[in-house]
């Protein structure tokens, strides 16, 4: 018997969401690549250049539940189209800035919120509405869009800026965000009912809730409902170190810190990006394994697996890439942001509906976390003259991250919602049967 089949939308709407976060991605590759040159225009010191990093990446946090949110409210394709356009507003105004402030502003602010809109609760709020099957590996392919930005970007800035400043890499983000905006009007769409049609995997059309209350009020609402739960608390908790130990900590000062040691910068920026490179690897393979294997487990051994990793940083760093420091590099990123499918899935197995939005806000606690540690480490660097102490309390934090996994109880799923009747798709490119 032939059956005739056309892709479903679900894969199209994934596909344009993987292009955005990687479009996304590439001005928070920069911070690393730009803290140096930065410090040695401007008379900075890194500290101030990491309180900018930390006003970036606590926006980037605290904005995704109302993000998510929004997008429920005025739909998605309007908010990613508004956050791109915010991140090249703010990457592009930093060529034209002199003092500090204006680099919290631009750096800080601007780009913050534009990236805080297309965070993970964007990845939560595609994939729970368009999937259905595969939604463990969903969630793992575009949470690796991010670090699939980092790989794309990072080497190129580097480059960049060691051959034509800083200001060419931040116009190169800014033209790379606008790009993608054309396609996110075009191809990203809102839910599989608008198209008659069921998310993929399921066999029954369930049309969208219907929201009511502002965003500003289901986002808080969302908070205060999970804020009391014993999961939220461990979750956000984990989840906070999580940030700490990769976008607060490595992201920002692992460049710097072997520059430290005598490492050239551009061959430092290649070893992050290859944390990028195995980040996506390992983060689709998490996909994988969370629809398989207790998501409490599989957060217990990466967070655990990578403070041990962390105790170990600060005997690797060299003049040059040594072995030692390539097997950690592979090891890091295969763990880098293997976190985050287990934790969506978590959040929707013991929330339910409310599941995006209460991810933002254990996204908004991993930003926080990045944030304090991103400071944190400028001091520590300030201060002592290298960043020792900081990946030696890393690594504790991360050891205890994995104590508050396990400590998380199993939970029935939440009630599927109350199917209607799949009404044939309209015909034209976003047609599907089978």
């Amino acid at each position: 018997m032939n059956r005739s089949r056309r892709l479903h939308p679900a894969w199209i709407v994934a596909a344009v969401a993987f292009v955005a976060l990687v479009g996304a991605a590439g001005f928070r590759a920069t911070p690393s690549v730009l803290m140096h040159p930065l410090h040695a225009e401007f008379g900075w010191p890194l500290a101030t250049i990491s309180a900018a990093v930390s006003v970036n990446l606590l926006l980037y946090g605290v904005t995704a539940p109302f993000a998510a949110a929004l997008m429920d409210r005025f739909g998605i394709r309007r908010v990613v189209a508004v956050a791109l356009t915010l991140v090249a507003l703010g990457s592009g105004l930093t060529v034209f800035m002199g003092s500090s402030w204006q680099l919290i502003l631009c750096w800080g602010v601007l780009v913050g919120l534009g990236t805080g809109s297309m965070a993970l609760a964007f990845v939560a709020t595609v994939t729970g509405r368009w999937f259905v099957k595969r939604r463990g590996l969903v969630t793992g392919v575009l949470t690796a869009g991010g670090a699939a930005g980092q790989l794309v970007f990072l080497p190129l800035l580097a480059v960049l800026v060691a051959d034509h400043g800083w200001r060419a890499a931040a116009l190169v983000v800014t033209v790379a965000a606008l790009a993608v905006v054309p396609l996110v009007v075009w191809l990203l769409r809102e839910h599989p009912a608008d198209l008659g049609l069921p998310a993929y995997g399921a066999t029954e059309v369930v049309p969208p809730a219907p929201v009511t209350g502002g965003a500003a009020s289901r986002a808080l609402g969302a908070l205060a409902t999970a804020a009391r739960t014993r999961p939220f608390w461990l979750l956000a908790g984990g989840f906070a170190i999580c940030g700490a130990t990769t976008n607060g900590l490595v992201g920002t000062h692992f460049v710097p810190a072997a520059h430290d040691h005598g490492m050239p910068q551009t061959t430092a920026a290649g070893l992050l990006a290859l944390v990028g490179l195995f980040d996506i690897v390992g983060t689709i393979a998490s996909g994988w394994l969370t629809d398989r294997v207790d998501s409490r487990l599989l957060l217990g051994a990466y967070y655990g697996l990578r403070g041990l990793s962390l105790l170990v940083l600060p005997s690797l760093f060299a003049a040059t890439a040594e072995p030692s420091m390539l097997v950690f590099i592979v090891f890091y990123g295969l763990d880098w942001v293997a976190t985050v499918p287990p934790t969506v899935a978590l959040c929707r197995e013991y929330f339910g509906a409310a599941g995006a939005v209460v991810f933002g806000w254990v996204f908004a606690a991993h930003q926080v976390g990045a944030a304090i540690a991103a400071t944190g480490a400028g001091l520590v660097r300030d201060s002592l003259g290298d960043y020792a102490l900081a990946w030696y309390v890393a690594g504790a934090l991360a050891i205890g991250a994995a104590v508050l996994s396990l400590l998380l109880r199993r939970r029935e799923p939440a009630p599927v919602p109350v199917p209607v009747p799949a009404v044939p798709a309209p015909p034209g490119p976003w047609s599907y049967r089978g």
